[in-house]
């Protein structure tokens, strides 16, 4: 809860020896990519967020896999993180180890086959790039994800879309990771991809690569679509603003931004964040915005929204911390 002071013991109510974790951390990944105390602000769209007590960047899989065991089996909290597109973190930080995939799990290639562009992309690879390079390829409807900023495997884990797009349209097969370290191969049916939401969740899976499949069309006319989609999201959405993106997911036979604009909450602010007049769907933070301005800010168009047209609005964006 806002305003409460948080203090978690890490292995289940026992005591851990902060050398002991770091020095067996340092024996899997170089101390260069291991941080204390690192500020998750800077890790995240939000522009917002508290310290975690070790922020660890991992080059490949093999490096994943020993960090992810290692926290499992000191009972440390942990949690993977891509471009932070879709987080609100706790002022008070986390408690625990941020991972973040970098390098090599960010590597991409691209081939043209029969019929078919074939892709494959890594995990931490950025999204709206790796859209863009699929469309100077000759790929065709990609051109939704030019404008999205996460992470190839953030836009999996939630199956993210835009402008009638979704990742599930093009996805194929993935590769994952389980909370001990296994890797696994998954087609994109055992996700169970639906409106931003998938299994890996609930499996307790990361994704480590993601292939896909576009049918071809003509390179210039692809690259045409995505800076009509990028005109039309410089006109409609606050990117002037750190954002989390949309704030709610779409309620059934509506749309959030509608309903928190006829609700007549545009422009409604707490502190640092306000409910953008561009786009009622989306929370901007003006300056200096908190986790708590945000999460109250939330609740009061939830509350709003409820008693207008009893529509309970569901958070699209992911809560990390104690807020």
């Amino acid at each position: 809860m806002c305003g409460t002071d948080q203090k978690l013991i890490w292995n289940g109510g026992g005591k851990l020896v902060e050398k002991d974790f770091y020095s067996e951390l340092s024996n899997i990944v170089s101390t260069e990519q291991i941080k204390k105390d690192e500020l998750l602000a800077r890790h995240t769209t939000f522009r917002i967020g508290g310290p975690a007590d070790y922020f660890v960047t991992v080059t490949n899989a093999q490096e994943a896999a020993e960090v992810l065991k290692l926290c499992s089996d000191r009972k440390v909290p942990y949690f993977v993180i891509g471009n932070g597109s879709n987080l609100l973190v706790s002022d008070k930080g986390y408690r625990g180890v941020i991972i973040k995939f970098t390098e090599k799990l960010c590597s991409v290639w691209i081939e043209e086959q029969p019929g078919y562009l074939a892709a494959r992309a890594g995990a931490g690879a950025a999204l709206a790039q790796f859209a863009r390079e699929v469309a100077r390829q000759k790929g065709a409807g990609f051109e939704f994800a030019a404008g999205i900023p996460g992470s190839v495997g953030g836009a999996v884990y939630m199956n993210a879309g835009a402008y009638g797009g979704e990742i599930k349209d093009s996805l194929t097969r993935v590769r994952v990771m389980d909370r001990s370290g296994n890797i696994m191969e998954k087609e994109a049916a055992e996700l169970e991809l639906s409106y931003r939401s998938s299994r890996l969740s609930a499996k307790g899976w990361y994704v480590l690569e993601a292939e896909f499949q576009f049918e071809m069309g003509k390179a210039d006319e692809i690259l045409q679509k995505i800076e009509e989609l990028s005109r039309r999201r410089s006109l409609k959405q606050p990117l002037e603003y750190p954002s989390a993106g949309s704030t709610f997911k779409r309620p059934e036979g509506s749309f959030a931004g509608k309903l928190i604009m006829e609700a007549g909450l545009a422009g409604l602010r707490v502190g640092g964040a306000q409910i953008s007049t561009k786009h009622c769907g989306f929370i901007v933070n003006t300056g200096r915005a908190s986790a708590c301005d945000v999460m109250r800010l939330m609740h009061q168009v939830q509350k709003a929204v409820r008693e207008k047209f009893e529509i309970d609005l569901e958070p699209e964006i992911r809560l990390l911390g104690e807020i």
